[in-house]
């Protein structure tokens, strides 16, 4: 089974949450964060309990600002040492339960001429969720909470103009359930062009849990100097939670940017910090 609806209500409470803890910072206590919602104490814990597996006082700490600045002191993977323990590549991916296949670069110069792309809605631990895939594979995922439907719609079908997109969830159900559950194996077909494509492969090398930073990355592919084009590639990443961009950071420690809106980004990461943490 893909997400269920209460997964995506679960974080659209969750989402409502953030705000508030930004708005009130370490004052905002679990009797005030529950009346603001609506709920009671306990009904908002289940809530919380249930979309991580955590209480609601422990994850309030991941989704603070400074969390990011700790999980570059404490989880920050430099990805050659990732690569030397055998965390990249087919032991990474069979970890993650993920295969790929790359298009090549004239296919990706050919704008998606000639290919086809089912698509379909789903429901998501991060709401809900436009996933598109080829023959080969999962070649998109979008999140919809913060650009909304029309606009995710727009920015992945406008990857590949020329392809031919047509709807059918049917052809996808195994894959997002397997995406979503992280059980099963959901192959991906990335594509984009060669730069994009090893940016990309470097961000499958980092575990959950963990982050990195854009010049970690430029390093580990060979490209010390292309800081801001690496950080471009990140952000033009077409598979959204499975090619993790949201666990690369700045250098700083700031969340940089994500394309699918940074209380997405912040949660991703709060939730697979708490589920690491258990």
């Amino acid at each position: 089974m893909t997400a269920s609806p209460e997964q995506s209500y679960h974080f659209g409470v969750m989402r409502r949450a953030i705000e508030l803890i930004d708005e009130g910072g370490e004052g905002m206590t679990l009797d005030r964060l529950a009346s603001e919602m609506g709920m009671s104490a306990a009904h908002f814990q289940r809530i919380f309990s249930a979309w991580v597996g955590v209480s609601p006082k422990r994850y309030q700490q991941y989704l603070t600002l400074g969390h990011a600045k700790a999980l570059l002191d404490n989880r920050c993977t430099l990805l050659e040492a990732a690569d030397r323990a055998g965390l990249s590549g087919t032991g990474r991916l069979h970890d993650l339960f993920l295969r790929w296949e790359a298009m090549s670069p004239g296919d990706f110069a050919r704008k998606g001429a000639g290919l086809t792309v089912h698509w379909g809605w789903f429901d998501s631990p991060f709401g809900p969720a436009l996933v598109m895939g080829t023959d080969k594979g999962i070649c998109g995922i979008g999140f919809a909470p913060q650009a909304g439907d029309a606009a995710v719609m727009a920015d992945l079908t406008g990857r590949w103009p020329k392809a031919t997109f047509l709807e059918a969830p049917e052809r996808l159900r195994a894959w997002v359930a397997a995406a979503f559950d992280a059980k099963g194996q959901t192959p991906l077909h990335l594509m984009g062009a060669p730069f994009q494509i090893k940016v990309w492969e470097a961000l499958l090398t980092i575990p959950p849990g963990h982050v990195t930073t854009y010049s970690q990355i430029a390093q580990a592919i060979g490209h010390p100097k292309a800081v801001r084009a690496v950080g471009t590639a990140v952000g033009r990443n077409p598979i959204g939670l499975l090619i993790p961009c949201h666990r690369a950071l700045r250098k700083s420690g700031g969340l940089g940017g994500y394309h699918w809106g940074l209380p997405v980004k912040r949660a991703m990461l709060a939730r697979e910090s708490a589920r690491a943490d258990v």
